[in-house]
């Protein structure tokens, strides 16, 4: 079942999804109720990538799945959250929505999350941090309204509790807000740590990519397991490790853990049944990706960080120039991340990297390329244009992937 939605013209219209008193000291009656309760969750992306993450939730049956800039939403149950949390690759967390309403004071503010039944959510120690952003909104001041959306909260438990002060030294609820033009959406983050830290990296390079990037790439590769694949610039070795991970079938959290592990009114064998599933749908096979550096010590970074996330059998690593690329394939796919002048190199070093890589690949065969780089005359030095282009970001940084199809 889905909660009320309440409309425009109402003191406050809040979308009221958690009616959990009913359930949430029930004991062994809260697995099906939590089965039949459904949710609107919110998976904030990284820009250019929110086709691809609803495309994701659409392959795993998610309902109601709509896109706005730099976010994806849907509506599912807690089994739901669970399975998105494991295998989603692409998106940043997975956040639960409580309200939204209209806010152009403090005082709306306060009133619309008080109006929230926090008490049904929050045991009496939980730590419940609050954070969030706003954007063209008359409440621009975030660390304000940090301070009264904390402030309605504990307002609202005090009736519940009897507590003046609450200690905070339990589970993390970590609560996050948006104020988009005067509408306050409120969330609980369901994922904690957010999703690109799969646990696999903690040693990196410089510059390291985004291990949800490297997976958003990789997909708009198309590569499925069949077929080469290589990343002549590993750094770290992100992409080879998501292109293994995608070729796999591996659930890209099944080795790290998440918020809502730990919440009271989640039953945990939610959990238990969703790594589960994740492990039964892996696939196995014989995969032929290879992944190399200039820098013999990055190369030794990503064979570790290959150990960790459980592909290093699938990966050959070696140290290479990829100005001398080389390679021979009858059908394979290049995924790379060079460095450029934003990161590693400056402007005229990364330019001749450019042009001495585009001579070495002009005489492979075989080969499709899908290359990022925030360089604006990147294909002027490459000495080709790509036959399709498309914006993505690397943290801050504005890139291009550029497409070449054969």
């Amino acid at each position: 079942m889905l909660f009320p939605v309440y409309k425009p013209g109402d003191l406050y219209y809040v979308i009221l999804v958690f009616e959990l008193a009913i359930y949430l000291w029930i004991g062994s009656q809260v697995e099906s109720m939590n089965d039949t309760l459904r949710f609107c969750f919110c998976i904030p992306t990284l820009f250019g990538v929110e086709g691809l993450v609803s495309d994701e939730l659409r392959r795993m049956n998610m309902q109601d799945v709509r896109t706005e800039d730099g976010r994806v939403f849907f509506t599912g149950g807690l089994g739901d959250c669970a399975r998105v949390n494991l295998s989603l690759r692409c998106g940043e967390r997975v956040l639960m929505e409580l309200g939204s309403f209209p806010a152009k004071s403090f005082d709306q503010l306060f009133e619309g999350v008080r109006a929230l039944p926090w008490e049904n959510l929050l045991p009496r120690d939980a730590a419940f941090p609050v954070t969030g952003y706003s954007l063209d909104s008359a409440l621009f001041s975030v660390p304000d309204c940090q301070r009264i959306i904390k402030k309605a909260i504990v307002e609202r438990m005090k009736s519940r509790y009897h507590l003046e002060h609450f200690p905070e030294t339990g589970a993390e609820y970590k609560i996050r807000f948006s104020l988009r033009k005067d509408l306050v959406s409120v969330f609980l983050d369901t994922s904690g740590t957010a999703l690109h830290k799969r646990g696999y990296r903690p040693a990196h390079t410089e510059a390291s990519l985004r291990e949800t990037l490297a997976a958003a790439m990789v997909k708009l590769s198309r590569y499925r397991g069949k077929g080469d694949f290589c990343d002549p610039f590993c750094g770290s070795g992100t992409i080879a490790i998501e292109a293994a991970l995608a070729a796999l079938n591996r659930a890209p959290g099944l080795y790290r853990s998440f918020a809502a592990e730990n919440w009271a009114f989640v039953d945990p064998t939610i959990w238990q049944n969703a790594r589960a599933e994740a492990i039964a749908a892996e696939y196995s096979g014989e995969y032929h990706i290879f992944a190399s550096d200039i820098d013999p010590r990055a190369v030794q970074i990503a064979r570790e960080n290959a150990v960790r996330a459980g592909v290093d059998h699938l990966i050959d690593f070696s140290v290479a120039d990829a100005c001398s690329f080389s390679r021979e394939t009858e059908r394979g796919v290049i995924v790379t991340n060079p460095p450029y002048g934003e990161r590693l190199l400056d402007q005229q070093q990364a330019e001749a990297l450019y042009r001495n890589f585009g001579a070495a690949l002009s005489g492979s065969r075989n080969w499709s390329l899908y290359l990022l780089s925030s360089h604006s005359e990147f294909e002027h030095f490459f000495g080709k244009p790509a036959d399709k282009k498309r914006k993505l970001y690397n943290g801050m940084i504005k890139c291009d992937l550029f497409m070449y199809f054969k």
